[in-house]
């Protein structure tokens, strides 16, 4: 199985599946000399840990990340950087009966078909607890980025049919983790909140959407061809199990404008050269323009269900299918983190590339 790295410069290999011994990673072209907290690389796979709160999975995994190699004394060495992340608690024996049936909006059957061999239990590498190493990865990034004064934030801005009413500058981002939908409107997250725990309470499922703000990000990242910014950031998030949809900027909303609508106009703010507004989402020419680059990733309700579904064997049989075991009614809230993580590696990517782009 190929393409299991993320990253030209900065490269994250990930490895594991959800019911084997461990997921983890590798992590080459990490800038030597960043104080490395793990306190905060931890605090990252807490926000993505399974068990967290009322609307997610109830499988309890610690998730406690142990780092191997790449650093000294609190310091990245310029070395590749090993971790491992063990998984404790999982029920294998909760998907023996799905072991010869395709489950509907699964991998099962692309990965039977194609490799001619799958990992029944959880889903094997097509398993969201890959994304484990994905949050570790991004922790790092962002430790790497804050010496830059790049932050990012990404937020729970729609479930099922209850979204926000404006856009993220109406908002004050650091109350994203203020509720367990980590929504920054208290008031539309009690309202998602409470719609996840009917669906739950259904044994179905509900998808949405995230949002996501980078901020601080310096003029030239990105390149002008098959490396823009946007699409390195568009094929980054989309990688990300059940994400169905990305818009950057104006999106899919500003193609009923006007050119002389949509157009960012530039002039002299403070001495220096801004946009007076940002439909282009901070990126233009697929090369970052100082202003906040924000974007929208849209994620499916999760496939599986508690109750009956029709389906068929590997042979081609009719048949029925009811998943068991412990599994979240909305992949919003862990997903917030990953979204994070995700852009953070991109970033950090494209500006250890910038900074080797001209003398």
């Amino acid at each position: 199985m190929t393409m299991n790295t993320i990253g030209e410069i900065f490269r994250l290999t990930t490895y594991g599946e959800s019911h084997g011994a461990a997921v983890g990673g590798i992590l080459d072209g990490f800038p030597a000399g960043v104080k490395i907290d793990v306190d905060f690389i931890q605090s990252e796979l807490d926000r993505r840990r399974p068990g967290q709160s009322a609307i997610t999975t109830a499988r309890a995994e610690g998730d406690k990340v142990e780092i191997l190699s790449g650093v000294y004394e609190g310091v990245s060495t310029g070395t590749p950087i090993a971790f491992e992340v063990r998984n404790e608690n999982q029920h294998s024996s909760d998907y023996e009966e799905m072991k010869n049936l395709y489950r509907p909006s699964h991998a099962d059957y692309t990965y039977q078909t194609k490799y001619g061999i799958r990992d029944h239990r959880g889903g094997g590498r097509s398993s969201a607890r890959e994304t484990i190493s994905r949050v570790v990865g991004g922790a790092f990034a962002k430790l790497a980025l804050k010496h830059f004064g790049i932050q990012i934030f990404a937020y729970t801005s729609q479930a099922g049919d209850i979204k926000l009413d404006s856009d993220y500058t109406k908002y004050d981002l650091n109350k994203i983790e203020s509720n367990i939908v980590r929504c920054p409107d208290a008031e539309k997250a009690e309202q998602m909140i409470e719609l996840i725990k009917s669906v739950k309470a259904d044994g179905d499922t509900i998808g949405g959407v995230i949002t996501c703000v980078i901020k601080g990000v310096p003029v030239g990242l990105g390149d002008p061809a098959f490396g823009k910014l946007h699409a390195r950031l568009g094929a980054a998030i989309l990688s990300i199990n059940a994400c169905k949809g990305f818009e950057y900027g104006m999106g899919f909303e500003g193609v009923g404008g006007r050119g002389s609508q949509m157009n960012d106009r530039f002039a002299n703010v403070d001495g220096k050269i801004r946009t007076t507004t940002n439909h282009s989402g901070g990126i233009q020419g697929g090369i970052s323009n100082g202003e906040d680059i924000y974007f929208r990733a849209a994620f499916k309700p999760i496939p599986t269900l508690l109750f009956e579904q029709n389906t068929v064997d590997k042979a081609g049989n009719d048949a029925i299918i009811k998943a068991r075991g412990r599994h979240d009614p909305c992949v919003l809230p862990r997903a917030v983190p990953i979204v994070e993580a995700m852009s953070a590696m991109v970033i950090l990517d494209a500006l250890l590339a910038n900074r080797s782009a001209k003398l």
